[in-house]
């Protein structure tokens, strides 16, 4: 089925951003290519301190189709909301800074919601880019693996890939007012509602993960202070404690009080753990590639510097520090 064309269809695109000085031009560049264009877009600032806003008033100044909203602060959630208001459409599209659309993006989502009048929400697809060693060895360890849905597998669902109709995001009260897990929150509200969800695998955002391992645990160190603020330990961070208080203290337990040769069983269950989210992730990739000494090294260290950084916000959020 043909989608609409623009004038027919038009859709709102809405993006949160703070201090995206760097990665602004690649997420306008997606945006000016689509070949369904966004009837308007709606960038709403959070008060960024290093020029985001002004970049991204030059870099829009010839496009009528661009508003740009500054705030002094905001959470993701609460500037989305800002810009959700604004939107002049019924149809709202969401994506993230940090990201780079694929040309085709919004004409997938669109062909996918014009396909029956009953479907209130759209899920694209998000992939990772791997274009080095730590960006592939990154995509293994955290990134969500695909998983088949109706036309193709897909990574998903996420904000940072989705379109809605106005009255979904007003019926579940927007998204909370949260610097991280407000997305997880917003699309269960979503699912508990009953609204009618399409899926589109074909409607892709390339996603750029952290670049190494410094910004790596600075930025899970403030997704875990702010998990933990919202009252989600019970996703993610109850499952590393697990791990290590069933897991590595029993080793340790048994190699004080039993046999020394129960210390290889902390490797083992580290190897363990880099195998499994290596397997789960390697979408149809060759053993030989899966198995690159280098790459295992990396997914380790990655696996353990997320794990620290799990440990580190948690306390921080235990100790009433909550990070900007």
């Amino acid at each position: 089925m043909a989608h609409p064309p623009p004038e027919t269809f038009p859709v709102s695109l809405v993006i949160p951003v703070r201090n995206e000085a760097a990665s602004l031009p690649m997420l306008l560049a997606g945006i000016r290519g689509q070949t369904f264009p966004p009837a308007e877009v709606i960038i709403v600032d959070g008060g960024s301190t290093d020029g985001t806003l002004d970049l991204a008033r030059s870099l829009t100044a010839d496009d009528a189709r661009f508003t740009l909203i500054g705030q002094t602060s905001g959470t993701p959630g609460h500037n989305r909301n800002i810009g959700a208001e604004a939107a002049a459409h019924d149809w709202i599209a969401f994506t993230d800074a940090g990201t780079r659309a694929d040309p085709e993006w919004l004409e997938r989502l669109v062909e996918q919601a014009s396909r029956d009048a009953s479907v209130a929400v759209v899920y694209g697809n998000f992939e990772p880019v791997e274009t080095r060693m730590f960006e592939q060895a990154s995509a293994l360890t955290y990134v969500s693996p695909g998983v088949e849905r109706e036309g193709g597998r897909m990574r998903g669902p996420a904000v940072l890939s989705m379109m809605l109709r106005r009255h979904v995001w007003a019926g579940v009260g927007g998204f909370p007012d949260l610097r991280a897990a407000e997305d997880l929150i917003f699309m269960e509200r979503i699912e508990k509602a009953g609204f009618r969800v399409a899926w589109a695998p074909r409607a892709t955002v390339r996603w750029q993960t952290q670049p190494d391992l410094a910004s790596t645990f600075r930025r899970f160190a403030l997704y875990s202070n702010h998990n933990v603020q919202a009252g989600r330990q019970w996703d993610w961070h109850h499952g590393v404690a697990r791990h290590y208080v069933f897991v590595v203290a029993l080793l340790v337990l048994l190699a004080v009080l039993h046999s020394p040769w129960w210390w290889l069983g902390i490797p083992a269950w580290l190897c363990a753990r880099i195998f499994l989210a290596i397997w789960r992730r390697r979408k149809g990739r060759k053993l030989l590639w899966l198995l690159n000494p280098a790459r295992i090294v990396v997914v380790g260290a990655i696996l353990i510097t997320i794990d620290l950084a799990t440990f580190a916000g948690w306390l921080q959020a235990a100790g009433g520090r909550r990070p900007g």
